[in-house]
């Protein structure tokens, strides 16, 4: 049949194929990396139907803005990144995808930035289930739902069976600080307080027990949560916040360690004011750790100067997210660049940085 401009519009060869494909595999595969079909279905039935909005939707390599959509917020750009790479990726209280979205949201919000815009990058394992990467897509959906963050752009690479653990994510983040505020572990003085917004090392000992490696019957769920709206509630009371930080890997105590050294001020800790469950420290007990290394990923340190404290802790506990909190400690001028604990001994103890890592692959 020969074509011309006159029928190749009903001839099939020249009808548009639809960018919508139906994934039909139950498991990745090498082709889902390829660039080609198997690659188009998996990204249009995975995450541009959880994902979609109007930037995600011109499927360009890069997401472009208007200017304007970052001035209106404020002066200065806060631009982050992070890998996820949890074991294993549902636990209780929350998964990896979840875990991706208010990871990066809270590495904004701590600056004292609007959440606006996500990456997301997924490195897949062959034979992976789909309904595996599907729940996790929807998991990520509703976390940028509820923080109100889009998702603009990604990528998608699969490699061979044993060359990752099932599932690995990537994500950077870009959000816009306001002009009146100046957030820094630098500016820690002697006199400033220390407030956390509730129990400390849920996430770490979630993670641990959902790994069945040990025989613990327990009903501990990660405090995986967002915290963009407390920072902001914080804010609003007390636009000179000295300091803050989420305590992840590592813990309140090596956010503290950074915070000393950073601004070269001692820290002073009391064990008793420092919120932490019985379970928690149970487990902690029995395996021989430190529940203020353990890594959390719903805790935020605040640190204000002392006459703002009482402000700023009235407003944390009017916040769901904060409706815990407590003044756990206090800046000192002495010794400097060290973090000591008053235990409930009596006796007084220094607080170092973790070395290793008690427990691996926590987020």
């Amino acid at each position: 049949m020969k074509l011309s401009p006159n029928n190749s519009a009903q001839n099939p060869l020249f009808q548009k194929v639809p960018r919508r494909g139906k994934l039909r595999d139950t498991h990745i595969t090498l082709a889902h990396g390829s660039g080609g079909k198997a690659m188009r279905d998996l990204i249009d039935d995975i995450f541009i139907s959880n994902f979609d909005n109007p930037i995600l939707s011109q499927l360009e390599d890069q997401a472009s803005f208007n200017l304007a959509s970052f001035t209106q917020h404020g002066d200065r750009l806060a631009f982050t990144t992070d890998s996820y790479v949890v074991d294993p990726l549902f636990f209780p209280g929350g998964d990896i995808g979840e875990l991706a979205i208010y990871g990066t949201v809270n590495d904004l919000a701590v600056s004292g930035a609007k959440p606006l815009y996500l990456t997301c990058s997924v490195i897949l394992e062959e034979g992976l289930p789909v309904e595996t990467l599907r729940c996790v897509a929807t998991s990520m959906k509703i976390a940028a739902q509820k923080t109100g963050i889009q998702i603009v752009t990604g990528d998608t690479k699969v490699v061979q069976r044993g060359a990752v653990d099932k599932l690995f994510i990537n994500t950077a983040g870009i959000g816009v600080i306001p002009a009146q505020v100046a957030i820094s572990a630098h500016n820690i003085q002697p006199g400033d307080a220390i407030i956390i917004n509730g129990e400390l090392g849920n996430h770490g000992a979630a993670i641990l027990i959902a790994r069945g490696e040990l025989a613990l019957d327990t009903d501990i769920e990660s405090d995986c949560q967002p915290l963009h709206n407390l920072v902001e509630t914080i804010l609003n009371v007390c636009p000179g916040v000295h300091a803050m930080r989420d305590a992840t890997r590592g813990g309140l105590a090596t956010v503290l360690n950074e915070f000393a050294v950073s601004s070269n001020v001692g820290i002073r800790l009391d064990e008793k004011s420092i919120p932490v469950r019985e379970e928690v420290k149970g487990v902690c007990e029995i395996l021989g750790l430190d529940p203020l290394y353990l890594a959390n990923e719903g805790k935020l340190v605040v640190v204000v100067r002392g006459d703002n404290a009482d402000t700023v802790l009235s407003a944390m506990k009017s916040h769901p997210a904060g409706k815990d909190a407590c003044i756990i400690g206090e800046v000192i001028s002495s010794p400097l660049g060290i973090v000591l604990l008053n235990t409930i001994f009596g006796a007084e103890r220094i607080v170092d940085m973790l070395v290793g890592d008690q427990l691996p692959r926590i987020c």
